[in-house]
């Protein structure tokens, strides 16, 4: 910026300085004007409004049959005491809020939620049926042995047996 270099700053401490006492008084006395016919929109905080949801990251889950839900890649589990008649396959608003704490509301109510254990990982599928060998060989074969190294017949030599076959 022209007026830094004119005023010989080289910081950023000497920067804001400069920027605080001198530029923006200037600035705001040239440019700066005086809002008219403008009405205030904001509504005010009231004690109904949670002004954490708010500015929650809010996504929706289906709860389980057995009362837990994923999100972000955990599970949680619904209070033993929360559970109500009907949750089962309902949907759930989960609130990530800015603080880190996750809260959980079912129809308007909130509800305690509590981290599961660690997820188990799934048991190893058994192996379909074995594959079969020939019991006399014990599945060990030699026909395909040396097969690429073995000549074969000159092109005319296959052409001429192909065609006595038909």
């Amino acid at each position: 910026m022209k007026h830094l270099r004119l005023a010989k700053v080289t910081t950023m401490q000497d920067a804001n300085k400069f920027l605080e006492a001198e530029y923006w008084p200037e600035w705001n006395e040239r440019f700066a004007r005086p809002l008219k016919g403008v009405v205030d929109m904001h509504r005010a905080l009231t004690p109904q409004i949670d002004l954490a949801s708010a500015l929650s990251h809010v996504e929706q889950r289906v709860v389980s049959n057995d009362y837990t839900f994923s999100f972000a890649g955990r599970r949680y589990q619904i209070a033993r005491a929360e559970v109500k008649a009907g949750m089962r396959g309902k949907s759930l608003r989960v609130e990530l809020q800015l603080s880190g704490a996750l809260r959980a509301r079912f129809e308007g109510q909130y509800v305690e939620v509590n981290e599961c254990g660690a997820k188990a990982p799934p048991a190893a599928k058994p192996a379909g049926k074995p594959v079969r060998k020939d019991h006399n060989r014990g599945g060990k074969s030699e026909w395909m042995d040396g097969f690429f190294e073995r000549p074969g017949p000159e092109r005319w030599q296959a052409v001429r047996t192909s065609n006595e076959r038909n």
